[in-house]
């Protein structure tokens, strides 16, 4: 179900901070008609740490809405306190999600069995695949492959997004378990595949689904000439995309592109001018600052 290219979406406010639902539901379908196989809100690419409970759950929603019946939608739902994050899956999972990213319990430092015990009620609680996200350097933890194999025990642990950067890590998981593994980092994307990923969780097709989306494509049906040329095409915005914290220069790109407002919540602040100018000289080498429909 999870299978190809999903993106990260970003979440859209405008400038007084508030939600820009209209922005969302444009960029939904910008998706959509680019092709993406998979649409996962409400991520740290989303700014998830800064939405209320509510507005988390009407971005879901919405984005369930703009994509019912078209591709499936993977619902942020994650945390540190596991009671809440029991709660917030039942009520994302009422919304019509057709699973569930869960992103390991960061700062309280849990043992293996700590987040095992997390997963496993997690589980307990909903019917939908869940995904674990395995982000080390957000949450300070690898979830180590021992632990990931008996996470795989549950029955609808589907999956795994992986962030660790350990590609021998990575590879341990793509053999040795029935877990499918999704990339989480733009750039190792095609290693990951090369050793069974199953796609990518991205960052940068946000900004250029199209190309994103032919890249991983490519990759699974074995063509890794495209792929890598594609690979390289992008290589300087999935470089740019990282020079400040996540989502800060996606969001910049997308507001030159004319597609939501240049709208940042604190603690996230807005980005330095060296990294405008870099993201702009990206965007004009790829050629997406002419309007947004002439590229789908």
């Amino acid at each position: 179900m999870f299978q190809g290219c999903g993106t990260a979406l970003v979440t859209p406010f405008r400038r007084d901070l508030s939600l820009d639902e209209d922005g969302l539901r444009r960029l939904v379908r910008r998706q959509i008609d680019a092709g993406i196989a998979f649409l996962v809100p409400c991520g740290s690419t989303g700014e998830n740490p800064t939405l209320r409970r509510e507005e988390h759950l009407r971005v879901i929603q919405i984005t369930v809405e703009e994509a019912r019946g078209k591709v499936p939608v993977l619902g942020g739902a994650g945390g540190n306190n596991t009671a809440d994050v029991v709660e917030l899956a039942r009520a994302v999972e009422q919304l019509g999600v057709d699973g569930i990213l869960s992103v390991t319990p960061f700062y309280n430092k849990p043992t293996s069995d700590g987040l095992y015990q997390h997963f496993r009620m997690i589980s307990d609680a909903v019917r939908v695949p869940i995904v674990v996200y395995n982000v080390p350097g957000r949450t300070g933890q690898n979830v180590e492959p021992a632990t990931m194999l008996r996470l795989s025990e549950i029955e609808n642990v589907w999956g795994v997004k992986e962030s660790s950067g350990n590609l021998v890590q990575i590879a341990t998981l793509c053999a040795r378990s029935r877990l499918a593994v999704l990339s989480g980092d733009d750039p190792m994307t095609l290693g990951i595949i090369a050793h069974g990923g199953r796609g990518l969780i991205s960052v940068i097709s946000n900004v250029d689904p199209v190309r994103t989306v032919r890249m991983v494509n490519a990759a699974l049906a074995g063509d890794y000439a495209t792929a890598r040329e594609l690979f390289r095409e992008l290589l300087a915005l999935m470089e740019v995309c990282f020079v400040e914290s996540n989502p800060i220069p996606a969001k910049a790109a997308l507001a030159m592109m004319a597609l939501i407002e240049p709208a940042l919540r604190p603690p996230l602040a807005p980005p330095q001018t060296s990294t405008i100018t870099k993201v702009e000289q990206v965007l004009r080498t790829l050629e997406l600052l002419e309007p947004a429909h002439a590229r789908l």
